[in-house]
């Protein structure tokens, strides 16, 4: 499907899209969870919820230009506010939920926000701590009514502004439909701060032509259709989901069900029977660890019937595409399928026709498992700078290990250096407000991605590592650290994996186990423990890992093998500083962080190596 070439900002779609399906019933454009069941919301239901919200908004002053932050979790809300917010020309500033006060009073200063719409209870006990340091912020709305509080100075809950809204349009009978033509597409759509692994965010400044043109170049690579569902979990503000998961869900005339949180995303796939995902590889990885860990509970004999099925799977996926595929081979495929496949294709309610993923590298290993199982996983690359698709695989061309070719519409070419450059109309316009690190990004129209990355000979785009965070040892060899660490992601008994070694003669790991499946090893091993900061300072433990750690390693070479690990007993987390809300490792802090523990492994190392 493509959006019409008349209809070139978001308002617009969404003017368009709401009258042409509130034709039909029973068309759904949004569900979420009330009361344990899910419930749909027509397209005529969210024009009237996001007209009275945006009469409100008007009320309360907001006009063409105005800034508004959204720091609030997946909800219908969230996109009835995105859209009262672009009715009114008005431009959106979305925050992590996860972000702390200091990072939102920066935010809401450096973007010069006049009104914050927040979640909950928590998020506006966090807003208080630094409001009075906001020197923009006229009024607060808080979406749960519940946690209304009077005692707050212009503090508003979302229906008190729709009925605001409500009263406003009385006298007002046209303001918003003349008001869905204010944006133009060259206009600010959103400033979206990047959290970024040092320094301040930066905003992103990304036009409703930048936004729109991924969209379009999305559904002209993907046969996306109405009858498309959608299960949505990732953050709407993050500009991967929402471009994707929302935007182009929603041009497309599909369903958007909203997950319940991270932690429900396996009940919510039976429940919602998605046909299309967007994702990050965090969850592939989660899904494949609970199969291995159920797989090596079973009996040996239902083991070999699933290490058959899957060596099965990956012959025939092989032999697909390459259109060659032999009547045995079919045959011992549709046994496997029966058996084990169909089942686990049920776990993600039997209907997905594809995954798409992105944010972060997918192992090969775990693109080649799924698509063993029937389950597709296409992977692209982006920035939020780039709106944010870069490359992507495509349903009939696709190679794991790779992100896939430029998008329609975007030019991609590498540096000298090997840093990867793309140019096009998703490229931002700049940093808001500073224009030294927009200067130093963009040149001559191209955005330079910081990202390292090389064609293959097929033409398809792989990436090795960011610039930033290449290696140098003391040697003199180049080292790109994330490849590595994927492979090490891979152990079902590592959930987080650091690797040290810039200006090191060897490569060291800081690690974050997996705990529940080390608990399982010491307790059919009789390894007495108390907590699992005990876990990671057992000896058996240690042995444990380097012997799991040694089978990865094998195929790296020699200068590229970790030396020495050291456990830690708690995660690295966002709270902490120590990743992004994007899942971005901050390597420098990390490294600042537990300077003495690092030290002191490659002390223990020089020691070893003297004697």
């Amino acid at each position: 499907m493509a959006i019409p070439a008349t209809f070139n900002t978001i308002p617009h779609i969404f003017k368009y899209l709401t009258e042409e399906y509130s034709k039909e019933t029973n068309s759904y454009i949004l569900k979420h969870k009330v009361d344990g069941k899910y419930v749909g919301i027509t397209y005529d239901q969210m024009r009237e919820e996001t007209e009275s919200f945006a009469c409100g908004l008007a009320h309360l002053g907001i006009k063409k230009d105005d800034r508004i932050a959204i720091i609030s979790e997946n909800r219908p809300e969230w996109v009835y506010s995105d859209f009262a917010i672009l009715g009114l020309g008005a431009i959106d500033v979305p925050l992590y939920p996860s972000l702390t006060a200091d990072s939102v009073e920066f935010i809401l200063n450096n973007s010069e926000s006049k009104g914050i719409i927040v979640s909950n209870k928590f998020q506006l006990n966090k807003l208080l701590k630094v409001r009075n340091k906001c020197r923009d912020l006229k009024f607060i709305v808080i979406l749960n009514a519940k946690d209304y509080d009077k005692g707050v100075k212009d503090l508003y809950t979302f229906s008190d502004v729709q009925e605001l809204g409500k009263k406003f349009r009385k006298d007002n009978a046209n303001f918003f439909r003349e008001s869905l033509n204010l944006a133009k597409p060259d206009d600010t759509c959103t400033i979206i701060y990047t959290s970024g692994t040092t320094g301040e965010p930066k905003g992103v400044v990304l036009t409703h032509h930048n936004i729109l043109s991924n969209v379009q170049a999305a559904l002209e690579t993907y046969p996306i259709r109405k009858d498309d569902v959608f299960l949505s979990f990732l953050p709407l503000c993050h500009i991967f989901e929402r471009m994707a998961g929302y935007y182009t869900a929603f041009s497309c005339g599909g369903t958007i069900c909203y997950a319940e949180s991270i932690e429900t995303v396996a009940q919510n796939l039976t429940e919602v029977k998605p046909t299309i995902m967007t994702t990050v590889p965090r969850l592939f990885e989660r899904i494949y660890s609970k199969i291995i860990k159920n797989v090596e509970s079973q009996p040996e004999k239902k083991q070999k019937i699933f290490y058959w099925a899957i060596e099965t799977g990956r012959e025939y996926a092989i032999a697909k595409k390459a259109n060659k595929i032999p009547f045995s081979l079919s045959v011992k495929h549709k046994l496997a399928d029966k058996l084990v496949f169909k089942k686990l294709r049920e776990k993600t309610g039997g209907n997905l026709r594809f995954f798409i993923s992105g944010g972060a590298a997918l192992p090969r290993e775990l693109g080649e498992f799924f698509e063993a199982v029937g389950l597709l996983i296409i992977e692209g690359y982006g920035l939020t700078e780039s709106s944010p698709v870069i490359s992507a695989n495509r349903l009939d061309a696709y190679k794991f290990g790779t992100v896939g070719k430029p998008m329609p519409g975007v030019e991609v070419k590498i540096a000298p250096d090997g840093e990867i450059l793309a140019k096009g109309p998703n490229i931002m316009q700049g940093y808001y407000k500073n224009k030294k690190e927009t200067e130093a990004t963009i040149k001559d129209g191209w955005l330079y991605t910081g990202d390292i990355g090389v064609f293959d000979q097929d033409g398809f785009l792989v990436i090795t590592d960011r610039k930033k965070h290449l290696f140098k040892t003391s040697a003199g060899k180049y080292i790109a650290p994330t490849p590595i660490e994927n492979i090490f992601l891979a152990s079902k008994y590592i959930d987080q994996f650091v690797l040290i070694g810039d200006r090191r003669m060897f490569l060291t790991a800081l690690i974050v186990p997996d705990f529940e499946a080390l608990k399982e090893y010491a307790d059919s091993n009789n390894i007495k423990y108390s907590t699992i900061e005990d876990l990671a300072k057992d000896d058996e433990i240690y042995k444990l890992l380097e012997k799991d750690m040694n089978q990865f390693q094998k195929k790296l070479a020699n200068f590229e093998r970790v030396r020495k690990f050291v456990m830690l007993d708690r995660p690295f987390s966002i709270e902490s500083g120590e990743i992004t809300p994007s899942m971005k490792v901050k390597r420098k802090f990390i490294e600042a962080r537990y300077g003495d523990l690092i030290e002191q492994m490659y002390q223990s190392l020089e020691r070893s190596s003297k004697d």
